[in-house]
């Protein structure tokens, strides 16, 4: 077996199948985004309560990483994430076949609660790659999870429009089954590092964010920032089925080959992570979110402007992202699994409040609404960056 002074290489191929993997899993947790409209017009609910489908998978995804991903630490991963598949394809089949608005929301929840694996990678990535190549590799594999992130409500809602939205869940579960057999076959399999209990292992996320100001802050800015992501992408598809746009699920979608070259260009921020002064990166990145509110705010009514919003809101997150999780796994290279779960556990609770949030304020408000929020939680973001940023 191996150890982490015989770890097996990071090759180009194993890196390359654990971002399309991260991609793929992760968009199980962005397909109903588009299709909210079609969901609440055939379950006969409100936008907002629609919403809630978004909020509730984003919720069972910070849960899964609170208590699935600092396993990683302790079980082999190869086991845990194989383990873990089934019960992804359970929970999408569930969605797919759901007869009510309950059991679809239940089932969110759980597909949220078993799409984690993502976590598992990033980590792992860096624990295989050389020191020098850390940034590189988590960047890579970041670009896979991120293309499958926006990538997801292009599919969906070209599928959901055409198709119906419960297909997309049967074609995703189909896909979660060919990745098992590839993962199987490809994915070394590690000797766990951490030595104790689960009880233990669970406190230890306490002492590490106790301890560790550098990571407290990158959860902060992690948090805030996803908020805003996730208060424009749940939003959105409301924003374009009104005037003056009267589009559908398959326009909202495709906002996300838009964002998708943002997700692109994080591996190379992830090589700049490991040359550049990696304050200076997470500044940018935060004026450039602050600069897509401020266009969406001005513009929001005019393609060009969500267009351009979208490309900086989307680059801005992607690369902050990706610099934060270099500082964090630089920390403690045998707890990376726990110190990626509070970091990932904060992130996703910003995405769930965003979600939320961003319904009650497109619900009350409108657009303009949504635009106040979105500003308000990325100019809190660079405040604490501005004021404790040397700490990150």
């Amino acid at each position: 077996m191996s150890t982490e002074n015989n770890k097996p290489a990071l090759t180009p191929a194993l890196t390359w199948l654990m971002a399309i993997g991260a991609g793929l899993v992760v968009a199980n947790n962005y397909y109903n985004q588009p299709l909210l409209g079609k969901i609440a017009a055939e379950f006969k609910i409100t936008e907002a309560k629609a919403s809630m489908i978004a909020m509730l998978t984003q919720i069972g995804y910070a849960t899964g990483l609170l208590l699935i991903i600092p396993l990683g630490d302790m079980l082999r991963r190869k086991k845990l994430i194989l383990f873990d598949f089934v019960f992804i394809v359970i929970a999408l089949l569930a969605a797919a076949w759901a007869k009510s608005i309950t059991i679809l929301m239940v089932a969110s929840f759980f597909i949220g609660l078993t799409s984690v694996v993502p976590q598992l990678f990033v980590p792992l990535a860096a624990q295989l790659a050389r020191p020098e190549e850390s940034g590189k590799a988590i960047g890579t594999v970041m670009s896979g999870l991120l293309v499958g992130v926006l990538t997801s409500r292009t599919i969906s809602g070209f599928v959901g429009e055409h198709f119906g939205w419960r297909s997309i869940f049967f074609i995703a579960a189909g896909l979660m089954v060919l990745l098992w057999v590839a993962l199987f076959i490809k994915l070394p399999d590690l000797r766990p590092q951490f030595k104790g209990t689960y009880s233990s292992l669970m406190r230890s996320l306490v002492h590490l964010a106790r301890t560790e100001p550098a990571l407290r802050l990158a959860a902060a800015r992690g948090m805030l920032g996803f908020a805003s992501f996730s208060a424009f992408w749940t939003t959105l598809v409301f924003l374009l089925e009104g005037p003056p746009f009267f589009k559908g699920a398959d326009v909202s979608g495709a906002f996300g080959i838009i964002g998708a070259g943002g997700a692109i260009a994080a591996s190379v921020v992830g090589r700049l992570s490991d040359k550049m002064k990696r304050s200076l990166i997470i500044t940018t990145t935060l004026i450039m979110m602050v600069a897509a509110w401020g266009v969406f705010g001005v513009y929001g009514y005019y393609f060009a402007g969500l267009i351009i919003g979208v490309i900086l809101l989307d680059l801005g997150l992607q690369a902050m992202h990706i610099v934060n999780q270099t500082i964090i796994f630089a920390l403690h290279p045998e707890a990376r699994n726990r110190l990626n779960t509070v970091y990932m556990v904060c992130y996703f609770i910003g995405g769930a409040l965003g979600t939320w949030l961003g319904g009650i304020c497109w619900q009350n408000w409108g657009w303009l609404g949504v635009t106040v929020l979105g500003g308000a939680l990325v100019l809190s973001a660079l405040l604490l960056h501005l004021l404790f940023g040397r700490k990150g």
